[in-house]
């Protein structure tokens, strides 16, 4: 026979189970995050990063800053975390919520790309929790691949893996604010056409990839750990102030960038657009009137690009496969069949991207994004080479901000 307080102690742990696994808590250790974090993508990971929900950068209701102390980090669950948006003097408004999202997903996916090179895969696909698209990643290898020592094998996977996982992950993180656009709803109801672009977006997913790729060379902490250091080394770099100025700079733009008081309920006016297609580099927004920033000059960061893949006699292809509602839209910005048709980002972002500026300056006028008209960019011979540029296409400069 067995007693009420056994079944409800059986449901109670399972109840319990699965809370801890679906805040992304683990029950079994990750060897990837117990060694050094310069081996953590050859140890590789069990699993995707947990999932995370940035902020606004609007001084609203449900939005949280941050200043210089920003706790622990954690790939999995971890509770002494510090979230929210920061400010810096030279890169505006970073969301600290998505630099973590696309750190782990950098060395996720660079473990992931590892791990199939080494085994010889014609690629791979992966996809953003909250997004329903999937990307499909494919291979070229050298015809000499399958002949060369373990060791020097290993040393170039491991050099290719650190390149193309921030460049999926900056590619990933920029599909998922186009989606937003477009008015895809990844949290149900609310809309998140607000948070499309928003001005600190960008800049705080391509920060992410750098902190990751730092945090990979660390040979003394594990990855958690490196992450913390890396994330306080660039945010120190920036310039990065307390909490009450990171508001007060919100503040001081709300009625002419923003609108709206609570969450959800906030219309964003002013975007940042840039992904890198002008020139390979991603310029921040630096907000007017902080006064201990006054002179700070913004600190654009390089976009990630795949020419090591040349070096090494690789080439490599990505595709999207949008599964939203609202693919027909964007794939009738593209002229494509969204059938039939896969989103190639290095020839459809530059197009996409350039829809978006217009119709946010229709809407929103100049404040939106302060964009010229589009130039044509060649991509370099390495570029050429490999089956991809590594930076989609061509888009000039931002007149600033």
């Amino acid at each position: 026979m067995i007693h009420g307080s056994t079944v409800a102690r059986a449901l109670t742990f399972c109840l319990s189970l699965l809370f801890i696994l679906s805040a992304g808590c683990r029950v079994l250790p990750d060897g990837a995050l117990s060694c050094p974090a310069n081996e953590a993508v050859t140890t590789g990971l069990d699993g995707p990063p947990r999932v995370r929900f940035g902020c606004y950068p609007s001084s609203t209701l449900g939005t949280f800053f941050v200043g210089e102390s920003l706790g622990r980090h954690g790939y999995y669950y971890q509770p002494f975390e510090k979230d929210g948006i920061a400010y810096t003097c030279r890169g505006g408004h970073v969301d600290i919520i998505h630099v973590r999202i696309a750190a782990d997903w950098t060395t996720y996916l660079a473990s992931e790309t590892y791990r199939h090179l080494m085994r010889n895969d014609a690629g791979f696909s992966y996809k953003l929790a909250v997004d329903r698209s999937r990307s499909y990643v494919r291979f070229t290898y050298p015809p000499n691949w399958r002949q060369l020592p373990q060791a020097e094998r290993a040393a170039k996977a491991k050099e290719i893996a650190l390149a193309v996982g921030p460049y999926l992950t900056f590619t990933m993180t920029s599909w998922h604010e186009i989606l937003t656009w477009f008015g895809f709803r990844c949290i149900g109801l609310p809309t998140e056409f607000p948070s499309a672009f928003s001005w600190e977006d960008s800049y705080s997913n391509l920060l992410g990839t750098i902190v990751a790729v730092q945090a990979l060379q660390d040979k003394e902490h594990t990855y958690n750990r490196a992450v913390e250091f890396a994330i306080d080394r660039e945010m120190k770099k920036l310039g990065v102030q307390p909490a009450y100025m990171a508001k007060q700079a919100s503040q001081r733009v709300k009625g002419q960038w923003f609108t709206g008081s609570v969450l959800f309920f906030v219309d964003i006016k002013k975007r940042n657009f840039d992904i890198g297609l002008d020139d390979g580099f991603v310029t921040p927004t630096l907000l007017p009137g902080v006064s201990p920033c006054e002179g700070a000059e913004p600190l654009s960061y390089p976009v990630p690009n795949l020419d090591v893949l040349a070096r090494h006699g690789f080439s490599m292809s990505l595709e999207i496969e949008s599964r939203e509602w609202e693919r027909g839209k964007i794939f009738s910005v593209l002229s494509k069949d969204p059938k039939v048709s896969r989103i190639q980002p290095t020839t459809d972002f530059p197009i996409l991207m350039d829809y978006l500026q217009k119709a946010a300056e229709q809407r929103y006028g100049p404040i939106a994004d302060g964009t010229f008209q589009l130039a044509p960019r060649q991509p370099s011979p390495a570029a050429q080479q490999a089956g991809t540029t590594g930076r989609p296409a061509a888009r000039a400069r931002r007149s600033g901000h």
